[in-house]
């Protein structure tokens, strides 16, 4: 079974699940005149709904790449996780304004018997659904499904607290719907916000996980070749299309030959390890002059904001060095700068000195 066909057969179960617990939930709200397990048959739909976008939203992210679109069709997910997202929202905004008068004016609730054991296993169904939808959205890397997943473990919560809230207005007689419809519905705009503010970076362009970042360059350190790996830059077309570029540190001595073979080597085994496909740069590695070489790096050493310097490059015929150096985004930058480049530069007065200004996009 292909990534999209698991995506679309556990959405279709949400769906079938979701619609189920909606008509029971929005049965007994409507009978014994409950608020919260009313906008629980809500959030419910909304669940639902989600689940059919997430299929749609499948369907046109995996059709095959065109002229137009030579990287595929794979950010529609995103698209589809925003649409998704301002549901959600609208779901909670709604929810919030029906529960707020409930607070000071609460309704008189009839719960049954029927209706609690109901409640009770909406409870047990949403967290055993939550915890197949996330196990396979994380089986085959699919944010959605996950998301979907973890939002059905905190849908079951939510549902608890409402069956809650019934025991204690049976026993005590005090009505918590108000309170609890309210409750909800901030959960329901905070989960919609958080939703959008993720979907948001991914569009924008977020960073490289940091884990993802340290085994992609460990794993290209193991060629015995490779003395460093720099400028990992990844880019995403969808949950299962990454591409990217970066550098590594070769001996000047090797030829043309031998680097297209390294860096062959390289691409291959970054993508059967990763599937993400690679475009490899070099940095010529010259040991003629390792004192200022390590005095460079020394003196770096000293400035925290100074993540990693790398590139060291000595043109002799021309008396200059450059370097690249990745001072962090938070730090100022060009006063960090500049002393580095005047230490060097009377510590070594033989050479200029240029400085490449890379930026801190992966760890």
């Amino acid at each position: 079974m292909t990534r999209q066909e698991k995506i679309v057969k556990t959405s279709i179960i949400g769906i079938v699940v979701n619609l189920i617990l909606v008509a029971f939930k929005a049965t007994i709200g409507i009978l014994v005149n409950s608020i919260a397990i009313t906008l629980d048959a809500v959030n419910n739909l909304t669940d639902a709904l989600s689940s059919i976008i997430t299929i749609i939203g499948t369907k046109l992210a995996g059709k095959a790449p065109d002229k137009e679109h030579p990287y595929g069709y794979g950010r529609i997910e995103y698209f589809s996780s925003v649409i998704i997202a301002a549901i959600v929202l609208w779901a909670g905004v709604t929810a919030l304004m029906e529960s707020w008068p409930k607070i000071f004016h609460p309704d008189v609730t009839s719960y049954t018997t029927v209706s609690l054991i109901i409640v009770a296993v909406a409870v047990a169904v949403k967290f055993l659904l939550g915890r197949y939808v996330k196990n396979v959205g994380e089986e085959i890397n699919s944010q959605a499904l996950v998301a979907s997943g973890s939002d059905a473990f905190f849908d079951a919560i939510l549902s608890l607290s409402t069956l809650i809230a019934a025991i204690i207005s049976i026993f005590f007689h005090i009505s918590l719907e108000g309170i609890l419809g309210v409750i909800i519905s901030i959960v329901i705009i905070k989960a919609s916000i958080d939703m959008l503010r993720e979907t948001i970076d991914s569009m924008l362009g977020s960073r490289v996980d940091s884990e993802l970042s340290r085994k992609i360059k460990e794993s290209i350190c193991e060629f015995p070749e490779v003395y460093g790996a720099y400028d990992l830059s990844l880019h995403n077309y969808g949950p299962e299309n990454m591409e990217g570029s970066v550098h590594i540190e070769v001996d000047d001595g090797l030829t043309a030959l031998e680097i297209h073979k390294l860096t062959t080597k390289v691409i291959y085994k970054i993508y059967e390890e990763f599937s993400i496909v690679l475009t490899v740069g070099i940095y010529a590695r010259n040991d003629d002059y390792k004192e200022i070489r390590n005095d460079l790096y020394d003196i770096a050493s000293k400035y925290d904001e100074v993540l990693e310097i790398h590139g060291f490059m000595p043109y002799e015929d021309r008396k200059l060095i450059t370097f690249d150096i990745i001072v962090d985004f938070d730090a100022n930058r060009e006063e960090v700068k500049g002393k580095i480049l005047k230490e060097i530069k009377e510590l070594h007065p033989e050479f200029d000195y240029f400085m490449i200004d890379d930026y801190d996009v992966s760890d």
